[in-house]
C-alpha cells in the first residue's frame, strides 16, 4: 500500500512539473517583430511580383536583426539595423523611397528608444542623412538631447560621422507621381470649394498616401527591449509638418516594464492619442496583457476616425501587430529563428 502511495504521488508531481513545460513548448516567444506600413493593402491589387518583392524585403529585415540578436548584440543594435535594411529599399516611405511633400521634397523622421534605461533620441525633417534612424540613435548617444531637427540634425549627424547624402538620393518616380497625382486631386478640390465659396483647406487626406512607415522592436538575450521607427511623412504634406513616428510615446516608445512600440497610420491622430504611451500604460497600471492593449489603442484611434497600426513587443515575449486597416506589412521572428511574414488582413 505504501509503494502504491508513493508512485501516485510520484506520478502526480510529474504530471505537475510537465504541464507548465509543455504549455512554454507550444507557445511563441518572439525576438523581433517589425512594420512596413499599413493601408489599403488588398490581395487582388498586388501583382505576384510585387507580393514576393515585399515579402523578401521583409524577410530580409527579420534575418538581419535575427542575426544581431543570436550574436548576443543588444536589442538596440537590433533594431537599428533592421530598420536601416528597410530604409535601404524603396519599397517603403523611409530613407530611399520616401514620400514627397507639397514642395517636392524628401523630409524624414524617426526615432529609436532603450527599453532598460528609457534613453530616446529623434531627428525631424532631415533631408541628407542616408540613415535617419542612425541619426536618431546619435542623438540619444551622443548629445544631451532627445529631438533634433532640420539643418542642425543633419548638422550633427555629419558631425558624428553619419553617412550624408545628396537629397536626390531618396527620390524616386513612384513617389513623385503619387505626388502629382495629389496635388491633381488638391487642384480640383480646391476648385470645387471656390464654385461653392467654401473655405479652402491645406489639402485633401488620400488614406493610400500616408502609409509606409517602418518600425522594428526587439528583446536581447538580456531581457532588455527596444523598438525604433522611421518614416518619410505622408504625400503631400505641408509646411514643415511632423508625424508621430519621431515624437517618443506618440510613434515610437520602449520600457522594459511593458512592452516596445512602434507605430504607423494617420500621425495626428498618434499624437493625440498619445498611443505608444497609451498602450505601455495600459499594461503596467491595468494589468492588460500586450494584445489587448494593443486592440484598445488602435481602436482608439479608429474611434477618432484615424486609421493605421502598430506593433508591439513585451518582455516575455509576447506580440501583437493590431492594426484597422485592410492589411500592413509585418513580420515577426521567434527566438528558435521560425520567421513569420504577413501582409493582408486575413
Amino acid at each position: 500500500m505504501k509503494g502504491r502511495f508513493c508512485y501516485v504521488f510520484f506520478f502526480i508531481c510529474l504530471i505537475q512539473l510537465w504541464q507548465p513545460v509543455a504549455a512554454q513548448k507550444g507557445a511563441s516567444s518572439y525576438v523581433l517583430v517589425i512594420h512596413g506600413g499599413a493601408g489599403t493593402i488588398l490581395k487582388k491589387n498586388m501583382t505576384p511580383e510585387k507580393e514576393a518583392a515585399y515579402t523578401a524585403s521583409l524577410k530580409k529585415a527579420l534575418e538581419t536583426g535575427y542575426k544581431v540578436l543570436q550574436s548576443g548584440g543588444s536589442s538596440l543594435d537590433a533594431v537599428e539595423a533592421t530598420v536601416r535594411v528597410l530604409e535601404d529599399d524603396s519599397l517603403f516611405n523611409a530613407g530611399k523611397g520616401a514620400v514627397f511633400t507639397h514642395d517636392g521634397r524628401n523630409e524624414l523622421d524617426a526615432a529609436i528608444m532603450n527599453g532598460k534605461t528609457r534613453a530616446a533620441g529623434a531627428v525631424a525633417g532631415v533631408t541628407t542623412v542616408r540613415h535617419p534612424v542612425s541619426a536618431a540613435r546619435a542623438v540619444m548617444e551622443k548629445s544631451e538631447h532627445v529631438m533634433m531637427v532640420g539643418p542642425g540634425a543633419e548638422k550633427f549627424a555629419k558631425e558624428a560621422g553619419l553617412e550624408i547624402v545628396d537629397p536626390s538620393y531618396f527620390r524616386t518616380q513612384s513617389r513623385w507621381d503619387d505626388l502629382q497625382k495629389v496635388l491633381w486631386d488638391d487642384s480640383v478640390a480646391a476648385a470645387k470649394a471656390h464654385a461653392y465659396t467654401k473655405p479652402e483647406k491645406l489639402g485633401i487626406i488620400n488614406h493610400d498616401y500616408k502609409f509606409g512607415t517602418v518600425g522594428a522592436v526587439a528583446l536581447d538575450k538580456q531581457g532588455n527591449l527596444a523598438a525604433a521607427t522611421s518614416t518619410g511623412g505622408m504625400t503631400n504634406k505641408k509646411y514643415g509638418r511632423i508625424g508621430d513616428s519621431p515624437i517618443i510615446g506618440a510613434g515610437t516608445y520602449a520600457n522594459n516594464k511593458t512592452a516596445a512600440i512602434s507605430c504607423t497610420g494617420w500621425g495626428e491622430f498618434y499624437i493625440r492619442n498619445v498611443v505608444a504611451y497609451d498602450l505601455s500604460a495600459l499594461m503596467e497600471y491595468k494589468g492588460l496583457s500586450v494584445q489587448a492593449a494593443g486592440n484598445t489603442v488602435i481602436k482608439k484611434v479608429g474611434d477618432m476616425g484615424g486609421d493605421g497600426g502598430l506593433i508591439a513587443l513585451d518582455r516575455n515575449g509576447h506580440m501583437t501587430m493590431s492594426f484597422n486597416t485592410e492589411g500592413m506589412y509585418r513580420g515577426a521572428v521567434t527566438k528558435d529563428g521560425k520567421i513569420e511574414v504577413h501582409i493582408y488582413k486575413n
